[in-house]
């Protein structure tokens, strides 16, 4: 039988919206808790540039501060990649958009 405390701590893990995957990073296992839209993200990129997830990470992984996690390296890299891809007209239409929703 779980105490409270446990309960309490098992019921915020089933709550999170982080999924936790794993990649190969440079030859070595580890894993990644990213939000489901991160992950969408990651693996448009992944498909635009024919990378697997664990090559584009291990990529993010060599250019990061190493004072920094992987993880909010691997953020700062979806967001960066897709600001610099970004037009205009692109601005125009998700204006367009997000205001008709």
């Amino acid at each position: 039988m779980q105490r409270p405390r446990e309960e309490a701590r098992a019921e915020r893990r089933s709550d999170s919206t982080l999924v936790s995957r794993n990649v190969t990073v440079s030859g070595r296992r580890t894993s990644l808790r990213l939000e489901p839209a991160m992950w969408d993200a990651l693996a448009e990129i992944c498909d635009r540039e024919a990378k697997t997830p664990s090559a584009l990470c291990s990529e993010i992984d060599r250019t990061r501060d190493p004072a920094g996690s992987l993880t909010a390296a691997v953020r700062v890299f979806l967001l960066v990649y897709f600001r610099e891809a970004a037009t205009e007209q692109g601005h125009r239409e998700a204006r367009r958009s997000s205001l008709s929703a």
